[in-house]
């Protein structure tokens, strides 16, 4: 579950102020006819409805014709929030659509952290893993179509083109359950330092989804992660081989965190190499 997440330290972003972030939002929703959010990339705030209500998120989209492939970007257990626009835009910026939602929509509005927040602090982190714990399997399958819904109503979907999902911290084992619960749609599964939450031994573990899907994976465990339960890795493989799906599972030589600024375990040339394996991945599965 969450909880098995090392994520130690602060993480500090101070455009998390909750002014701050609804300043931002409203200039990029009033400004996206002039490119503000980036040079080829049109961002913009949403609002996707699902059948449990409105989910805020973030949507990005390369400038001008033609048609792109969608990506849905599940963010880790601290949400939406700039780093994460970040990240959405610069995937943008490589020719595809890209949707961040705010995971916990049913419980509050993004973001859902402040410009500081301690790992150690367990007032602070007991609240996050209470919302990661109010959402259900269910309720995620239902979100997950609901996204690629969404994305695929886009005007420049290129809806021939499998879809990617990728997901950081939790958000692994919500890429895990989006192929499968869309398995004629997703054609490619990115995880990044999904913790030992990937293989557990509940029926419902994301592991066991694997062999519902008809993905090309990308799993890249994190050091500490892998030194608490070394043979996650190994359950992994043998799935993705049992299954059939093509798969890298490697571990990094980085902690649980490290694709995401603004954390203590930011690792900006690990980040990078696994930056560059999932734009691999990608060009090689989304056909």
């Amino acid at each position: 579950m969450c909880d098995e997440f090392i994520y130690p330290g602060l993480v500090e972003d101070a455009r998390l102020s909750r002014r701050h972030f609804g300043l931002l939002a409203t200039a990029l929703a009033g400004t996206l006819a002039t490119g503000m959010a980036g040079e080829n990339v049109v961002e913009q705030d949403v609002v996707v409805p699902t059948p449990d209500g409105q989910c805020d998120a973030a949507l990005f989209e390369p400038k001008g014709k033609g048609r792109h492939t969608v990506i849905l970007m599940w963010p880790d257990i601290m949400g939406l929030r700039p780093a994460f626009r970040d990240m959405g835009r610069r995937l943008a910026g490589q020719g595809y659509i890209v949707l961040v939602p705010n995971p916990f929509y049913r419980s509050a509005r993004a973001p859902v952290i402040d410009a500081s927040f301690d790992f150690n602090n367990p007032d602070q982190r007991s609240r996050l893993f209470a919302l990661r714990k109010s959402m259900t399997d269910d309720g995620i399958d239902r979100d997950a179509r609901a996204f690629l819904a969404f994305l695929d109503a886009r005007p420049q979907a290129d809806r021939k083109a499998r879809a990617g999902v990728q997901g950081y911290c939790m958000g692994g084992a919500l890429a895990f359950r989006t192929a499968a619960a869309n398995p004629g749609r997703i054609g490619a599964v990115a995880s990044f330092h999904g913790g030992n939450g990937l293989v557990t031994n509940d029926p419902d573990s994301p592991h066991l989804l694997i062999a519902r899907t008809a993905a090309t994976y990308l799993i890249l465990q994190a050091r500490n992660d892998d030194a608490q339960q070394p043979g996650v890795k190994d359950v992994l493989r043998k799935a993705c081989a049992d299954a059939g799906r093509p798969t890298v599972v490697e571990v990094y030589p980085a902690d649980h965190g490290w694709c995401v600024p603004g954390g203590q375990t930011y690792d900006p040339a690990q980040a990078e190499r696994a930056w560059s394996a999932l734009l691999e991945l990608y060009l090689g599965a989304l056909t």
